[in-house]
C-alpha cells in the first residue's frame, strides 16, 4: 500500500482503488498512481541522459492550501440554499465586505479560534500534519494548510481534512462551506495546489539552486514544464472544472480561466540568455532594510509571486492556483503529473536523436514561450493579448469539456498509460452529468425559495405599502413619493414573477430534453442558469426594497458577521 490506513470513528479504514469487472479504473486514485510511475519513468531517463546515474526514482510533492467559510449553523439552517447548494442563490451585498481588509489581518474569533484548535487536534491523531491556520479575505473565510508529502499521500489527507473540517464545525455550532463561491460580492476559496518534483537522493527539480544557469536538471524540467503547460493548457483548465469553480475563475479574486504561466525576473532573465544567447550579469539577492536597529537586513525573494496568475513559479515548485475548493486535488495532479511526463519523453527522444541538450531546450522555450505572462491576469488587455496568443480560454465547465474530445489529449493520457481512452470517455459523460444535476438542483432551490419564502413575503410588504398609500391619501398628504415607491416595487415584484415563470419552463424543457448530453448541458447553462442569475438580480433588489422584518430568510449581513 502507498497510503497508511487509519481509524476514524472507531472504524479501520483502508485506502483502496476501484476498478470495474473489465479492468477499467473508476476512482481518482489509479490514474493518478499511474501518473506518478510514468512521470518517474520519463524523469529518470531525463537525468541518466544528463549524466545523474545515482537518482533511482522520482516523487511528485504536494501542498495543498484549503479555503473555507464558517457560518453559523442556526443561520444555515434557515437558508434552503446553503442546505442543498452549499452557496447563496440570492443575496444582497451586505453594507460592508472585505473592503477593509480588516478580517485579513484581524485576530481569529474565539469560536472560530476553538474549532481551529480541535481540528488540529484530529488531524494529527489521524497522522495529518497540519501547521498554518488564519483569517482570509472574505469575512467569515478562513484557511488550512497540511505540510508537504507525496502526492498520492497529499490526496487522501485532503479528502480526510475536508470531513473532518465539516464534522468538527458541526460540534461547535457552526457549518463548514467548502464550496468555490457561497458569496456573491467577496472572494471565493480556492485549494492552490502547490506541486514539485523531487528525486530520491533530495533534490528538488524545480529548485533552482544558487546558479540556475549551470543547474541542467532544473533547467530541463524548467523547458519541459513550459512545453508541457503549452501543449495542453486545454487538459489543465478542464482538471479545475466544475459549476462551483465557474463563479470563481476571472472573478478578480482567483485566477482567470486563461492559463499561463508567470515565471518572475530571475527566470524570465535565465529564458533570455538560453533563447538569445546572451549572458546576463548574476546580481546578488536585494535585501530588506526596516530602518529598525533591533531588526536586521534579510534577503529578498528573487522569485516575487503573480497573484493573478493560475500558474505560478513561487521560489521551488509551482502554485496551480485555479483549483477549487470542494475538489479532489488528483485530478489537477493527475493531468500535471502526466503533461510534463511526456514533455520529458519528447525531450528525451530529441537528445536520444542525436540534438545538443541546449539545442533541444532553446526549441523548446522558444516554441513555447507564449504561454509565460508575467503581468495582471485579471485585465481585460490579457484577454486580448491571449487570444492574440492562440492561447484557450474557456470560461464555463461546459466548453472546458469538450477537451476530451480532442486526439492530441485522447492519445497523450493513452499512449502515457494514465487513462485509456474508454476512462476517458466516461469520465467526460460523468463530468457534463455532474454539472447539469448541479444547475439542476440550484434550479429546483433557487425557484422553490422564490416561490414558497420570497414571492409571498414582498406581495405582503406591497400589501402593506399600498395600504400606507391610501391612508395617506385619506389624511389630505403628500403620496407622490409613497406611490413612486410602491410603482417601483410593484414593477420588481412583476418582473420577479416574469422571471419564476421562465425559469420554470426552462427547467422542465431542459429535464424533457432527449439531446446528446454535451447538448442537454448546454441548455443547462445558457437557459437555466442564465435566468437563474437574471431572478437573482431582481430577487437582490427587492431585498433592498423592502423592510427587513419582511424578508424571509438570513441575509449576508448575519451569515458573514453572525459569528
Amino acid at each position: 500500500p502507498t497510503s497508511p490506513a487509519f481509524i476514524k470513528d472507531r472504524t479501520l479504514y483502508i485506502p483502496t482503488a476501484f476498478c470495474s469487472y473489465s479492468g477499467e479504473a473508476l476512482d481518482k486514485k489509479t490514474p493518478l498512481l499511474r501518473s506518478m510511475d510514468t512521470l518517474n519513468k520519463e524523469a529518470v531517463k531525463i537525468l541518466r541522459l544528463l549524466g545523474n546515474t545515482e537518482v533511482k526514482h522520482i516523487n511528485t510533492t504536494v501542498g495543498p492550501e484549503q479555503e473555507y467559510f464558517l457560518v453559523d449553523k442556526d443561520l444555515y439552517n434557515k437558508r434552503k440554499d446553503l442546505i442543498f447548494c452549499g452557496r447563496t442563490l440570492i443575496g444582497a451585498p451586505a453594507p460592508k465586505g472585505q473592503e477593509m481588509e480588516d478580517h485579513y489581518f484581524g485576530t481569529l474569533k474565539p469560536r472560530v479560534s476553538a474549532y481551529m484548535h480541535d481540528l488540529d487536534e484530529e488531524l494529527w491523531k489521524l497522522g495529518i500534519p497540519a501547521k498554518t491556520k488564519h483569517n482570509e479575505v472574505a469575512p467569515a473565510q478562513h484557511e488550512v494548510a497540511c505540510v508537504y508529502s507525496k502526492v498520492n499521500i497529499t490526496t487522501d489527507n485532503n479528502h480526510l481534512l475536508m470531513q473532518i473540517m465539516q464534522d468538527i464545525a458541526k460540534k461547535h455550532g457552526l457549518r463548514c462551506l467548502l464550496h468555490e463561491k457561497p458569496f456573491a460580492g467577496v472572494n471565493g476559496s480556492g485549494k492552490h495546489d502547490n506541486w514539485s518534483v523531487i528525486t530520491n537522493t533530495g533534490i528538488n527539480l524545480f529548485n533552482p539552486g544558487a546558479n540556475p544557469a549551470e543547474n541542467k536538471p532544473f533547467i530541463a524540467t524548467l523547458a519541459c514544464t513550459i512545453k508541457a503547460v503549452d501543449d495542453y493548457a486545454d487538459l489543465l483548465r478542464m482538471s479545475i472544472a466544475s459549476a462551483g469553480n465557474d463563479h470563481r475563475l476571472g472573478a478578480n479574486e482567483a485566477p482567470p480561466a486563461i492559463i499561463s504561466m508567470f515565471l518572475g525576473e530571475e527566470l524570465d532573465a535565465l529564458l533570455a540568455e538560453i533563447c538569445e544567447g546572451k549572458k546576463t550579469s548574476k546580481s546578488d539577492a536585494a535585501r530588506f532594510a526596516t530602518g529598525v536597529s533591533v531588526v536586521p537586513t534579510f534577503s529578498k525573494d528573487n522569485t516575487d509571486r503573480n497573484r493573478t496568475s493560475p500558474f505560478a513559479f513561487t521560489g521551488n515548485k509551482f502554485e496551480f492556483r485555479a483549483v477549487g475548493s470542494s475538489q479532489s486535488v488528483a485530478g489537477p495532479n493527475t493531468i500535471l503529473n502526466a503533461i510534463l511526463a511526456d514533455a520529458m519523453e519528447k525531450m528525451a527522444d530529441e537528445i536520444e536523436s542525436g540534438k545538443s541538450f541546449e539545442d533541444v531546450v532553446k526549441e523548446f522555450v522558444l516554441a513555447h514561450k507564449r504561454i509565460i505572462f508575467n503581468g495582471d491576469g485579471y485585465s481585460a488587455e490579457w484577454e486580448e493579448e491571449a487570444a492574440k496568443r492562440g492561447l484557450p480560454n474557456n470560461k464555463n465547465t461546459v466548453d472546458a469539456l469538450k477537451c476530451l474530445k480532442e486526439e492530441k489529449n485522447l492519445e497523450m493520457l493513452d499512449r502515457l498509460g494514465v487513462y485509456s481512452r474508454v476512462e476517458l470517455g466516461s469520465r467526460y459523460e460523468i463530468l457534463l452529468e455532474n454539472y447539469i444535476k448541479t444547475i439542476q438542483v440550484e434550479g429546483l432551490t433557487a425557484l422553490k425559495m422564490a416561490k414558497s419564502q420570497i414571492y409571498p413575503a414582498v406581495c405582503d410588504y406591497l400589501s402593506k405599502v399600498s395600504s400606507e398609500v391610501i391612508a395617506a391619501k385619506e389624511a389630505g398628504l403628500d403620496v407622490d413619493f409613497l406611490v413612486d415607491d410602491a410603482n417601483a416595487l410593484a414593477k420588481l415584484v412583476k418582473t420577479m414573477k416574469e422571471q419564476m415563470t421562465t425559469l420554470e419552463t426552462n427547467i422542465a424543457a431542459a429535464q424533457a430534453s432527449e439531446e446528446e448530453i454535451f447538448e442537454q448541458a448546454v441548455a443547462w447553462r445558457d437557459d437555466v442558469f442564465a435566468m437563474m442569475q437574471a431572478l437573482r438580480e431582481t430577487v437582490d433588489q427587492l431585498e433592498e426594497s423592502i423592510d427587513a422584518e419582511y424578508w424571509p430568510m438570513p441575509t449576508y449581513l448575519d451569515l458573514l458577521f453572525g459569528i
